[in-house]
C-alpha cells in the first residue's frame, strides 16, 4: 500500500510541476501589442463590457464560467454547438457614447495546442453602426496569456479572486500581424476588406463568477478616403 501512495503523490507532484513549467515557460511565445494601437492610419474604437450581466444577451451551454444573461435566456444544449457562445452587447466609441449593436459568435478551436501556448477561440462579428453601415470580423483568439496571468492566480489565491490591471491582445489571426479580417458589409464600409484587432482589460475576476469587472475593444483599420470622390459629393 505504501508503495502505490508514493506513486499517486508522486504523480500528482510530477503533474503539478508539468503543469507550472507548461504554464510559466518562457520559451512560449507571448501575446504581442496589436500593430492597429501604434498605426497611422484611420481607425474606429469600439469598447463593451465582459462582464455577462451587463450585455444584452449572452448564451452558452450553462456549465461555461461566464453564466447566461438574462437568466430565462435559451441555452446552447444541442451537441454541434455545445462548445459555442453567442453575445449581442451595445458597443460604445472613445467617448464612451453608444456607437453600434454588436454580435459576436465564438467557439472552441480543435487548433489549440496547449504545449504550444496556445488555447483559442474561433470567432466572429457583426457589427452594425446606424448611420455608416456594418461590418464582419473574423478571427481566432488566445486565451494562453489570460489564462496564466489572471486565471491560474485566481486559483491560487486565498480569495479566489484576481485583481489587478491586465490589458491582452486577444486577437491572433488569421493575418499575418496576428490581426482579424474585416469585411464590410453595407454603406460606406461596402466592399472594403480591412483588418482589426481586439483586446481585453480585466480588472476583477473571480472564481465563482468569472469576470466581474472588464471591458473588450475592438479596433478596426477603416479604408482610406477616396478625395476625389468626396469633393465630388
Amino acid at each position: 500500500m505504501k508503495y502505490f501512495i508514493a506513486l499517486l503523490l508522486g504523480a500528482a507532484v510530477g503533474a503539478a510541476v508539468f503543469i507550472v513549467a507548461v504554464a510559466y515557460n518562457p520559451l512560449l511565445e507571448t501575446q504581442q501589442v496589436s500593430p492597429l494601437t501604434v498605426t497611422d492610419a484611420r481607425t474606429a474604437v469600439f469598447s463593451y463590457s465582459a462582464v455577462p450581466s451587463d450585455n444584452l444577451v449572452l448564451t452558452n451551454d450553462g456549465l461555461q464560467r461566464r453564466d447566461p444573461w438574462p437568466e430565462d435566456v435559451l441555452q446552447l444544449w444541442e451537441r454541434p454547438i455545445r462548445q459555442s457562445e453567442v453575445m449581442a452587447t451595445v458597443l460604445h466609441d472613445a467617448r464612451n457614447q453608444p456607437a453600434g449593436l454588436g454580435i459576436k459568435f465564438s467557439s472552441s478551436s480543435e487548433r489549440t495546442r496547449v504545449l504550444n501556448g496556445e488555447l483559442l477561440v474561433d470567432s466572429a462579428w457583426y457589427i452594425y453602426v446606424p448611420g455608416r453601415g456594418s461590418l464582419f470580423v473574423e478571427q481566432y483568439e488566445n486565451y494562453w496569456d489570460y489564462t496564466r496571468d489572471i486565471v491560474i492566480p485566481a486559483y491560487r489565491s486565498s480569495a479566489n479572486a484576481w485583481k489587478g490591471n491586465w490589458l491582452g491582445n486577444l486577437t491572433a489571426g488569421p493575418g499575418s500581424l496576428r490581426t482579424a479580417r474585416v469585411t464590410g458589409g453595407s454603406g460606406e464600409f461596402a466592399g472594403h476588406e480591412m483588418i482589426g484587432s481586439e483586446s481585453l482589460i480585466m480588472k476583477v475576476w473571480s472564481v465563482d463568477d468569472g469576470a466581474a469587472l472588464a471591458e473588450g475593444r475592438l479596433i478596426i483599420e477603416l479604408p482610406e478616403i477616396d478625395v476625389t470622390d468626396a469633393d465630388q459629393t
